[in-house]
């Protein structure tokens, strides 16, 4: 059941601070991925990335989510800001025993300590993330039963639960259907309003008509006009 488009009321996410890349150069095994790309990010606002398979998205988020180093060129990040990415397959194996809410809570790790002690304000994250993407009533259910769609759903929640400043999202409207990658974009709208700055890998017209920018990348490159 997905719910109304009603938003609870979010922490506010912490100073906002723009992201930006100078000419930027990235390599896959003496492939180039991303070539002289110079991009500012905005802060508090939703930025889409569109192109087509193989133009670099994947790995500008990498480069934003500070997992990738660029073999030239520099990638600046805002310092001490928390960082959630979404990606569009998680690594965890539908053979885990997880279940929505086992995974929807590890979006909470990184505030919870080392003992990962949920806190009452912690389960009440969990269960507002949970509802903003339509999986009400799936909470026990393993990753492994769901259908694609609401296990990309589940992971989405993961990242909404981390609160985090800055939150990467790589396609994330992937085999979701029309109602539900309408709820994706009422989410991206949310977390604006929260001050977050988003970055969201996306061809949904729904997903991108919430957006304050589109970037265009072809072939590593920049499209002239999208920045």
């Amino acid at each position: 059941m997905l719910l109304a488009r009603s938003h609870p009321v979010l922490p506010p996410a912490g100073e906002a601070c723009p992201l930006v890349l100078d000419d930027v150069w990235f390599d896959h095994d003496g492939v180039e991925a991303l070539r002289g790309v110079s991009l500012t990010v905005d802060a508090g606002a939703v930025t889409a990335v569109a192109g087509a398979n193989g133009s670099g998205k994947s790995t500008l988020l990498a480069l934003l989510a500070g997992l990738l180093v660029p073999r030239r060129g520099t990638v600046v990040l805002p310092r001490e800001r928390s960082t959630a990415l979404v990606v569009q397959r998680s690594e965890v194996s539908d053979r885990m025993p997880l279940t929505v809410r086992d995974a929807v809570a590890m979006g909470r790790w990184a505030d919870a300590g080392l003992l990962r002690r949920l806190r009452p304000e912690d389960r009440q994250i969990i269960d507002e993330c949970i509802g903003l993407v339509g999986l009400d009533g799936h909470q026990g259910r393993p990753l492994g039963a769901l259908s694609g769609g609401q296990r990309q759903r589940a992971f989405l929640a993961q990242g909404l639960a981390r609160r985090a400043d800055v939150l990467l999202l790589d396609e994330p409207t992937t085999g979701l259907d029309a109602a539900t990658r309408s709820v994706v974009a009422d989410v991206l709208v949310a977390e604006r309003a929260r001050g977050a700055t988003v970055v969201c890998v996306s061809h949904d017209d729904v997903a991108l008509g919430v957006a304050d920018r589109l970037v265009v990348l072809d072939a590593g490159r920049v499209v002239p006009g999208s920045p």
